[in-house]
């Protein structure tokens, strides 16, 4: 088993971004964290949870909107448990590597077929302070400080270009 803030986060293709972005803005108080061309990465205040928006009209709407769901872990050291725990429970990984530096991700299919991200983002500006029962994320947090290493985050990702590992 692999400790992580749970359900984190859903990748929803949409056929409008900027219509998208202003009805999760205006529902939810959803915050720009994220912005490329055709990817918005959204979240709420004072949560963890992410809420992507990929434009792909073929694909928005019921049925199959659903681009993949993810997992955030506690501590970047925790990316190779994820990935014998995941082959371990019968998935199959598609896609590994580190977003930015200090990002590490893996893609997994679940037994019948669902894509699962599980990876470690660097905090953001809205996370809420880190629980007490993660010291690794903690310490990982406090390694950055001591090293003189700037805690804001990277530029992110686009995970909607490369889906293989053998992508270039």
């Amino acid at each position: 088993m692999v400790l992580t803030y749970g359900l984190t986060h859903v990748a929803i293709a949409v056929r409008d971004l900027a219509r998208s972005v202003r009805f999760y803005q205006e529902v939810f108080g959803a915050q720009v964290v994220y912005r490329d061309e055709g990817f918005v990465q959204l979240q709420t205040p004072g949560a963890r949870d992410v809420i992507v928006l990929e434009k792909d009209p073929e694909r928005a709407g019921p049925g199959g909107g659903i681009a993949h769901f993810g997992f955030r872990l506690m501590s970047p050291d925790d990316s190779a448990a994820a990935r014998r725990a995941v082959e371990a429970a019968g998935g199959t990984i598609r896609q590994e590597g580190e977003f930015v530096p200090g990002e590490p991700y893996l893609f997994a299919l679940d037994p019948d077929g669902y894509e699962v991200e599980i990876w470690y983002e660097l905090p953001t500006p809205v996370d809420p302070p880190a629980p007490s029962l993660a010291p690794s994320f903690s310490s990982a947090r406090q390694s950055r400080a001591a090293s003189g290493s700037s805690s804001e985050r990277p530029s992110r990702r686009q995970p909607a270009i490369r889906r293989n590992a053998n992508d270039p």
